[in-house]
C-alpha cells in the first residue's frame, strides 16, 4: 500500500549536536531544537521569536541548536550572512548577530554586514580578513551538507529530539512537537 498523501515524512537528523554548536538554553536539556536555518529567509525570521519564546517558556528543559542552511539560489545574501555570523562567532557574539541579521533581513549586503561587526564592536581587522578569506565558509558548507543528509527541504528546517516537525504547517506544530517533548505521555 502506498503512502498517504496527506501523512508528513518522518527524518531524522543525521548529524548529532557536538560541541562547537551555536547553542541557546541548557547544555544539557533534555529537548533539543536543532534549527537549519537561512538569515535571508521570511520563514525562519518568523521561527526566531517562536524559538526564544519556547526557550523560557521551557527554561532549562530544552536547548536550541542553529545550524547555517543558506538557499544560495533564491536568497543571495544568505551565504554571506551566514559568514558574518560564524565571524561573529569566533569574537563571542554569535548570537548577538544572529538577531540583528533577522532584524535586518531585507539589508544583508556586505557593507550592511560589516556594520552590524561594528555595532557588536568586534574586531574589525579580524573581521574583514577572517571574510576576504572566507574562514568559515567550510563549517557554514559542512551545515549544508549536515542538513541535505538529514533530508532538510524547507527553511527553517526544524528538529525537535532528531525528529523533523514541519513549519509550514504553522507555528503551532513546533510548538506542540516541543511540549510532546518536553512532557511526554
Amino acid at each position: 500500500m502506498g503512502e498517504e498523501v496527506n501523512q508528513p515524512i518522518h527524518y531524522d537528523l543525521v548529524v548529532p549536536v557536538g560541541a562547537a554548536e551555536h547553542v541557546l538554553g541548557a547544555h544539557d536539556a533534555a529537548v533539543t531544537v536543532v534549527e537549519y536555518g537561512d538569515f535571508e529567509c521570511p520563514s525562519c525570521r518568523q521561527a526566531a521569536p517562536l524559538l526564544k519564546h519556547l526557550l523560557e517558556r521551557f527554561a532549562g528543559k530544552l536547548r536550541l541548536v542553529y545550524r547555517h542552511f543558506p538557499l544560495e539560489e533564491v536568497h543571495p545574501h544568505a551565504l554571506g550572512a551566514a559568514e558574518a555570523a560564524e565571524c561573529a562567532a569566533g569574537q563571542g557574539r554569535f548570537w548577538a548577530m544572529h538577531d540583528l541579521l533577522f532584524e535586518n533581513q531585507a539589508h544583508l549586503k556586505a557593507k550592511q554586514l560589516a556594520r552590524y561587526a561594528e555595532q557588536l564592536e568586534l574586531d574589525m581587522t579580524r573581521y574583514h580578513a577572517e571574510i576576504g578569506d572566507h574562514v568559515y565558509l567550510q563549517r557554514v558548507r559542512e551545515h549544508i551538507t549536515g542538513g541535505r543528509r538529514s533530508a532538510v527541504r524547507a527553511r527553517p528546517g526544524l528538529f525537535v529530539n532528531r525528529k523533523v516537525v514541519d513549519f509550514s504547517f504553522g507555528p503551532q506544530a513546533l510548538t506542540e512537537a516541543v511540549d510532546r517533548a518536553v512532557h511526554p505521555r
